[in-house]
C-alpha cells in the first residue's frame, strides 16, 4: 500500500470516530436524566423514536426502569462522564499526532481519572443488581462487567507503560482502553440500525446480537489503529517468534474445534440462536481474514515486527472461541443460567477477552526485546574519556 493512502486512510478514520464521539457525547450525558425526572431533555431518546418507533423506544424505557432505580446516582456520574470520555479520546489522539506533549500528559490525567470515576459508576450498577435482573438479562450484565474490566485494566497498564517510558506500549493500551469504551456509541448506534434488518425485535434482543460482535469490533479496530501508527518494520532484540508455526497451527485447530461446537449448539436454538451466529461469525470472519493477510504481507516484505504482532493477535482470535466454549460451562454451573444465555454470554465475550491477552502478549514481547538488546549491548565504560568536540 502506497504511504499516501496508507494516511488517507488513518485520516478517514481518524475523522469517522471523532465524528462517532462528538455525534454521541451530549446523548451519553443526557441518556438518563429522564429517569431522575421525568420530561427532562432525552435527544436520544427523541432521535432513536424517529429512527425506529416510539413503542420501541418505550418497551425499552419500561425494561430499564426497574434495574436502572437503585443505581441511578452511580448511572447517572458514569453516563454524564462517559459522555467527557468521548470528548477527551480524539483530544488525546490529536494532541499525541501534532506532538504536543504537555498538552497530551495534562489531558491523559483527566482522561485516566475520568475513567476511573465513571468505571466506579457502572460498577455500582452491576454490583447492586443481580445477573439475572440487569437490562437485557444476565448475559448483557456479563459483558458488561468484561468490558468494565477491560477498561479498567487497560488504563491502567497504560498509565504503567507511560511512567515506565514505554510509549509504544501506552499507545496500544489507551487505544485497547479507547476501544473498550467506544462500545457505547457503536451499541447505541446498533439501537437504530438493527431493526431495520431484524424488524420487529426489541431492544433487548437487539442487545443480544449487537453484544455478540461489540467486543471483536472494538478490539480489531484498536489493532488496526495500533498497526497504522506503528511504522517500525523490526525491533532491535527481537529474536525468535512467539507465535511459530507449531503455535499457530495448534491456535487453529483448537480455535476450529470450538467453532464448530458454537455453531452447533446456537443453531439448535431455532431463528434467535442463528441471528446471534450471523452477528458473531460475519465480524470474526473479516477479522481473520484481515490478521492473516496483514501476517503473511508483513513476512513476504521482510517487516519482521508486524508480522510478530499481527501473528500474535492471530493466535489470540483463534482461540476465542476455546475461550468461549469454556466460558459457557463456568456461566452455566457457577451462576446457574440456562443453557442459551451462558451460550451467548460465553460466545460474546470470547475475542474481547483473548483480544486483552494478546495485547498483553505483545507487550511482554517488546519489554524482552529490550531487555536483550540491553543485555547484549556492553554499557560504555566509566574510564572510556567523553569524546570532545571537533572545532
Amino acid at each position: 500500500m502506497r504511504p499516501s493512502t496508507s494516511s488517507g486512510w488513518r485520516r478517514a478514520a481518524a475523522v469517522t470516530v471523532t465524528v462517532v464521539c462528538l455525534w454521541y457525547a451530549p446523548f451519553a450525558m443526557t441518556e438518563l436524566w429522564s429517569y431522575a425526572r421525568p420530561g427532562a431533555p432525552a435527544p436520544g431518546k427523541w432521535l432513536l423514536a424517529h429512527l425506529v418507533s416510539p413503542r420501541y423506544v418505550a418497551d425499552a424505557l419500561a425494561t430499564r426502569v426497574a434495574p436502572y432505580r437503585h443505581s441511578l446516582l452511580p448511572l447517572l456520574v458514569h453516563s454524564v462522564l462517559g459522555g467527557l470520555l468521548m470528548l477527551l479520546g480524539p483530544a488525546q489522539l490529536l494532541t499525541a499526532a501534532r506532538r504536543r506533549a504537555p498538552l497530551h500528559r495534562a489531558l491523559g490525567v483527566l482522561f485516566a481519572v475520568t475513567v476511573y470515576v465513571s468505571m466506579a459508576g457502572a460498577g455500582a450498577y452491576l454490583a447492586r443488581t443481580a445477573p439475572r435482573d440487569a437490562f437485557s438479562g444476565a448475559a448483557f450484565w456479563i459483558v458488561l462487567a468484561t468490558i468494565l474490566a477491560g477498561t479498567v485494566l487497560s488504563v491502567t497498564f497504560g498509565i504503567l507503560a507511560a511512567i515506565g517510558g514505554h510509549p509504544d506500549l501506552h499507545q496500544r493500551w489507551m487505544l485497547l482502553c479507547y476501544g473498550y469504551l467506544l462500545t457505547a456509541p457503536l451499541l447505541r448506534l446498533e439501537w437504530g440500525a438493527l431493526p431495520t434488518v431484524l424488524p420487529g425485535l426489541p431492544m433487548t434482543e437487539v442487545n443480544r446480537v449487537a453484544i455478540m460482535h461489540l467486543g471483536s469490533l472494538v478490539v480489531f479496530g484498536a489493532l488496526l489503529a495500533s498497526r497504522a501508527r506503528d511504522p517500525r518494520d523490526t525491533v532491535e532484540g527481537l529474536g525468535r517468534s512467539w507465535a511459530p508455526l507449531p503455535v499457530t497451527a495448534a491456535a487453529h485447530l483448537a480455535g476450529a474445534a470450538a467453532l464448530v461446537w458454537i455453531v452447533r449448539d446456537l443453531s439448535g436454538y431455532g431463528a434467535a440462536g442463528r441471528r446471534l451466529l450471523a452477528g458473531y461469525l460475519l465480524p470474526y470472519a473479516v477479522s481473520y481474514v484481515v490478521m492473516a493477510l496483514g501476517a503473511r504481507r508483513a513476512g513476504r516484505t521482510g517487516r519482521l515486527w508486524a508480522r510478530e504482532e499481527w501473528r500474535i493477535h492471530l493466535t489470540g482470535l483463534c482461540l476465542a472461541p476455546a475461550l468461549s466454549a469454556a466460558a459457557v460451562a463456568l456461566f452455566q454451573h457457577s451462576l446457574a443460567l440456562d443453557r442459551f444465555t451462558a451460550l451467548t454470554a460465553g460466545v460474546a465475550i470470547g475475542c474481547g477477552m483473548t483480544a486483552f491477552g494478546a495485547t498483553l502478549v505483545v507487550s511482554l514481547r517488546l519489554m524482552y526485546a529490550r531487555e536483550v538488546l540491553r543485555r547484549t549491548v556492553p554499557a560504555p565504560s566509566p574510564s572510556t574519556p567523553a569524546p570532545t568536540a571537533v572545532p
